[in-house]
């Protein structure tokens, strides 16, 4: 530096720390999307080809557990109440898709009840979760 000039000014960009911030994130967001999955925890049926489901984010999720809870969305359902939880679902999301995800070890009869109560409320879009039988086969 000489006396009497002034200095140039570093109009540079230091990516550095923000390729560190987009990596954090990365790796946050890698962590975090398998927790993203709605519904409670039950073992699918397996087939050969499910249909693709649409991630347009207008679905209700039904989760049925083994031991016959219902769920609709993140909120348990007792078994008697479950038309009328589906009713006022209904009645707030009338017009979004509704995926049933019940346990492979539950009865037919009891996932039928439940597209029955859920077809009975308003709803016309109703779907099955299953598991791809390659997903299974390879433990993804």
């Amino acid at each position: 530096m000489q006396a009497g000039k002034p200095d140039k000014v570093n109009s540079t960009i230091n990516v550095t720390p923000l390729v560190d911030v987009v990596l954090v994130l990365l790796i946050i967001f890698m962590v975090m999307a398998p927790q993203l999955v709605g519904g409670q925890k039950v073992d699918l049926p397996v087939t050969e080809k499910p249909p693709e489901k649409p991630e347009d984010g207008k679905q209700i999720m039904v989760s049925i557990e083994p031991g016959g809870k219902f769920w609709i969305d993140e909120d348990e359902v007792p078994a008697g109440n479950f038309q009328a939880g589906m009713q006022q679902a209904a009645a707030e999301r009338g017009d979004w898709k509704v995926v049933i995800k019940g346990d492979a070890s539950l009865e037919y009869g009891t996932v039928k009840q439940a597209m029955l109560a859920v077809q009975s409320a308003g709803f016309k879009n109703v779907g099955l979760i299953t598991e791809r039988y390659e997903d299974v086969k390879t433990g993804s």
